[in-house]
């Protein structure tokens, strides 16, 4: 098969799909993999490298798009890409549709098979080509939380882990998955007080069992929320419905209880975030302020940390990848469970039940079209 990996145009989006030794692969297998000059820069690869590793170099967007029959990205296709994607070409990126209604009819009119990373689920519901990135963002959100919360960006004036005679900062985390799971773990390595909540009892459970001391766990719900709201300096949003939209629950009536100079980092903000005021920024313009309250709601926040986002995002997507390569999308889909999860549309139709939900459109149960 043909693999194109262009460059990522999004906003201050320096990760790459594909590291020179995940070409390597590809092109031991026998497959073809041209990958768009530069596209590794911000990642620290070089385009030699990907001449080493056996891929071939194209100087623009255009010529990758036009000779790929299978693009991998790390990000969904922006809006001057839209036209550039091929019916019957796959598309093999992070999407999150439902965030997204132009994206959505975009990919629904190419006709090209997109196969979104974070829908991809294994039998024990976890998400294998999300964790990764879930696990950089969930640890950035402590370093972004802290950071805003100093008296320079506007924040309360707190250090995140106090010192002897000073209490720490209090730390509140919605949702107990992996990013709510690894901001956690950074807020209270950094000493912070630090507080879970989700809705799910026996995961609470677990956080209390494997967390320290300084990590207390809280059930989720909307009276606790509009408690702790009104203490916490940092609070993280980090709750995800696979494919779906994420659910409002920091609403817009609960951020003037809370003090001046609180930082919220919305996580969540790929699937539309779980603050209601939540609109994505950028890393030039990463924050707003509402009611005196910082917000910081960047959309691809492991883009700040490319070199080990990428490394990260190729080992989980590799494996995926050769088997979309090796057996064509058709034959890979239907020979594994897990990858026919990450089939969002194909060929026009919405094969995702929740992106289809998201907005209104017809749904096609994904079996028809394998």
């Amino acid at each position: 098969m043909i693999v194109g990996v262009p460059k990522e145009i999004k906003n201050n989006e320096n990760r790459v799909a594909l590291t020179p030794a995940g070409a390597a692969e590809l092109v031991k297998r026998g497959h073809v993999v041209y990958v768009q000059e530069s596209a590794g820069n911000g990642s620290g690869f070089a385009n030699e490298d990907y001449e080493h590793a056996g891929a071939r170099l194209l100087p623009t967007i255009e010529d990758v798009y036009g000779i790929a029959e299978m693009i991998m990205k790390v990000k969904e296709p922006i809006e001057q890409e839209y036209k550039l994607v091929r019916k019957g070409q796959i598309l093999y990126t992070y999407f999150h549709f439902a965030s997204s209604e132009p994206l959505t009819n975009a990919m629904i009119e190419s006709g090209a098979i997109c196969l979104a990373y974070e829908t991809v689920e294994l039998d024990d519901r976890s998400l294998p080509l999300l964790v990764p990135m879930s696990e950089v963002a969930g640890r950035m959100s402590v370093q972004e939380g802290a950071k805003y919360l100093e008296k320079t960006y506007g924040g309360y004036g707190v250090l995140l882990g106090g010192v002897p005679g000073v209490p720490p900062a209090k730390v509140l985390i919605i949702g107990g998955g992996i990013v709510g799971t690894e901001a956690a773990k950074m807020a209270a390595g950094l000493g912070a007080d630090t507080t879970i909540m989700d809705v799910n009892l026996k995961r609470l459970r677990y956080l209390d069992d494997i967390m320290p001391a300084n990590v207390k766990t809280m059930m989720s719900n909307d009276y606790n929320l509009r408690e702790m709201v009104k203490t916490h300096d940092v609070i993280i949003g980090a709750v995800l419905i696979p494919g779906t939209k994420a659910p409002k629950l920091v609403t817009r009536d609960m951020i003037p209880t809370m003090r001046p100079g609180t930082v919220m980092v919305d996580v969540a903000v790929d699937q539309g975030g779980c603050f209601e005021t939540t609109k994505a920024t950028t890393h030039d313009h990463p924050t707003f302020v509402i009611d005196d309250v910082i917000q910081y709601c960047v959309a691809n926040m492991p883009g700040a940390v490319p070199r080990t986002s990428t490394l990260a995002l190729t080992n989980a997507t590799l494996p995926y990848a050769l088997q979309l390569a090796t057996k064509g999308w058709k034959q890979a889909c239907s020979d594994d469970l897990a990858l026919r999860k990450g089939l969002n549309v194909v060929d026009g139709k919405v094969v995702y039940e929740g992106v289809a939900e998201a907005f209104g459109l017809p749904y096609t149960a994904v079996d028809t079209v394998l």
